[in-house]
């Protein structure tokens, strides 16, 4: 698997980003995957894990599926379903995949499973691929 390619400053994927999640996202040929702990510090209510981290680690997950095959995109549409509530201190797998294209336009499904094999959250996404003067900008982001 090889390691995406990520801007140190984000606050998902961003090594230098003292504040973030600091994730690091794979790529296997067809599928995107990091694996994370659900931090005491991201809860939104006492020993849970907040909605929104999940959210944007999906939306991270599924982009970076985009991002691997060399392609810039940007978010669209996002659609979350949450099935159970992630304790603090889990272990979750997120996977982002691209479902379908259709022109400028990526279908994506992505999940957040724990280490016991609860699904906790899943995800649709639509991402639309750049133009050339955004691609330049979101290009010269990355490490």
């Amino acid at each position: 698997m090889k390691e995406v390619a990520k801007y140190s400053g984000c606050f998902v994927c961003g090594d230098q980003n003292e504040h973030g999640l600091q994730a690091k996202f794979y790529y296997d040929g067809r599928r995107a995957t990091t694996k994370v702990t659900a931090r005491e510090m991201f809860e939104g209510y006492k020993n849970i894990y907040h909605g929104g981290i999940i959210s944007t680690l999906l939306d991270e997950v599924m982009i970076k599926a985009i991002l691997a095959q060399d392609i810039f995109a940007v978010t669209a549409e996002m659609t979350v379903r949450y099935h159970a509530p992630v304790p603090t201190g889990a272990e979750l797998i997120f996977t982002g995949e691209v479902a379908n294209t259709k022109g400028r336009v990526y279908h994506t499904t992505g999940q957040a499973v724990g280490a016991d094999g609860t699904v906790y959250a899943s995800a649709e996404g639509k991402y639309v691929r750049a133009k050339e003067a955004l691609k330049e900008k979101l290009m010269a982001s990355l490490d």
